[in-house]
């Protein structure tokens, strides 16, 4: 009988045998494969894999498993990630006046779309800024930042991280950019969702400018965060044709909907292990 299940992900230069030795490793384990995608980049000559299995109640134990991928791990000089289904991930949502990725984050965590632990939720603003999100019980931390401030603030965000065990932070139209010290520490566990105008749009009321220069299509682009502003490894985008009818305030609508469903797939795909850095860019293992 199957009793729990598990992704496994790993890269590593390419070479001949790892899937071979990967699926040998959970045959002898006892474990049955319920899914496997792979990716070869003949750019960088670097091999990615994502596999998703369970165990049976007479399979070796999850110590044993990560004793065999170790010595995988070294033979193949893989980065190897193991974690079991029922191990949610920690996440903090950051907001500060734009709430509708928050409300629609909470959403779909509330339906069980989204399996994750939520660790808390900061604002540079107060509570009243999201009023009409429904947060409930979820703990909320305001954080007020100034230029003179950003450093102490930014202290204090970390501190919370820690403090929470928190897994992943999302910048859920968080409206400060993070420092290069603290995206240093938060590398591959930060995403950012921000409109796919940039960097052609930069600055206050981004829809406007497009409207002003009759943009056909507008988008949105969720991305990893790193010390380069707005150019971390992308994750997910999408886009939606406009007209000469929309108005600026149409574009700001369909702006929203489009943020909305990039970043919710962006933080799905990140806690379902689909992800894979490859420097500049990242690999993707979609449904």
């Amino acid at each position: 009988m199957y009793f729990d299940t598990a992704t496994l992900t790993l890269s590593c230069p390419n070479r001949p045998g790892i899937v071979a030795a990967v699926s040998t490793m959970l045959f002898e384990a006892g474990c049955n494969i319920l899914d496997a995608q792979q990716f070869d980049d003949t750019e960088t000559n670097r091999f990615f894999m994502r596999v998703v299995f369970n165990r049976l109640e007479t399979s070796e134990s999850y110590e044993a498993i990560h004793a065999a991928l170790d010595g995988i791990a070294t033979r193949f000089d893989m980065n190897v990630t193991l974690r079991q289904k029922a191990n949610r991930k920690r996440v903090l949502l950051m907001v500060s006046k734009f709430d509708h990725c928050l409300a629609d984050l909470l959403y779909r965590w509330r339906i069980g779309e989204l399996e994750m632990d939520i660790a808390g939720i900061v604002s540079n603003h107060g509570r009243e800024s999201i009023a009409s999100t429904d947060i409930g019980d979820l703990p909320f931390h305001h954080l007020p930042v100034t230029r003179q401030t950003k450093m102490e603030q930014e202290t204090a965000v970390w501190q919370l991280i820690q403090a929470t065990n928190t897994d992943l932070v999302v910048l859920a139209r968080y409206m400060q950019v993070l420092s290069d010290g603290l995206s240093a520490k938060l590398l591959g566990r930060c995403i950012n969702i921000h409109h796919s105008f940039l960097p052609g749009f930069k600055g206050a009321k981004p829809y406007h400018q497009a409207h002003e220069r009759g943009v056909k299509l507008i988008g949105a682009t969720a991305h990893y965060v790193t010390p380069d502003l707005d150019e971390g490894p992308i994750i997910e985008q999408d886009v939606e044709r406009i007209s000469h009818r929309d108005t600026p305030d149409a574009l700001v609508r369909k702006g929203r909907d489009i943020e909305r469903r990039v970043l919710a797939r962006a933080v799905r795909y990140h806690l379902e292990d689909r992800l894979i850095l490859n420097g500049k860019k990242t690999v993707v293992f979609t449904d």
